[in-house]
């Protein structure tokens, strides 16, 4: 594992951060700097997290052909920066719509650069040698496996009243939850298969 790759994400996300920081400060008479802000945040939790993944996996973890790592770190970045142009103007445009149909249109606007992520994680592994299928597989198995877990308990512990977590908040944390368990468990998964 080179150092270069890992002080990319480091910066990057310190300066998200930073950027964040910055848009609480100066963006608190605007309306909406709250979500601006969050996703920001968020943007930067991300690549720091991305950073510790980086650290944690084991070398042989990357052993896909360069050209398929590439492939999938252009197309995945090209949707996730899709995803928050979308999700800025999604967010934008819904304070200033009324009509449900066309609210409906613009909430959904994020989705399809989802889709785009999902086919470049599909494509990835599909493509990828069978020990390196192995350990996307199963890390995908458990990842969906303890969300659908945490989010099943959640909704016994709702059902019985005992926390109150609006639904949409619920809705919107699961793929990003999935994401983030995929992630630690491919770092011990492939740990496995040193």
């Amino acid at each position: 594992m080179t150092r270069k790759p890992l002080t990319v994400w480091l910066l990057s996300g310190a300066g998200v951060l930073a950027l964040g920081g910055a848009a609480v400060r100066t963006l608190t008479a605007l309306d909406g700097h709250e979500t601006f802000s969050g996703i920001l945040f968020g943007m930067a939790a991300g690549l720091l997290f991305a950073a510790l993944l980086r650290r944690l996996m084991p070398d042989g973890c990357a052993a896909a052909p360069p050209a398929l790592r590439k492939r999938y770190t252009r197309e995945v970045t090209l949707a996730m920066a899709g995803y928050g142009v979308l999700l800025v103007l999604s967010i934008w445009l819904l304070k200033r719509v009324d009509g449900t149909v066309l609210r409906a249109l613009i909430a959904l606007l994020p989705v399809p650069p989802i889709v785009l992520m999902l086919r470049a994680m599909i494509r990835y592994i599909r493509d990828a040698d069978e020990l390196q299928q192995r350990i996307e597989l199963e890390a995908v198995s458990f990842a969906t496996a303890l969300i659908s877990l945490i989010y099943l308990t959640g909704g016994f512990l709702q059902s019985a009243k005992v926390i109150d977590v609006p639904s949409h908040v619920a809705m919107i944390w699961v793929f990003p939850l999935v994401c983030l368990a995929y992630g630690l468990a491919k770092a011990v998964v492939a740990r496995r298969y040193q």
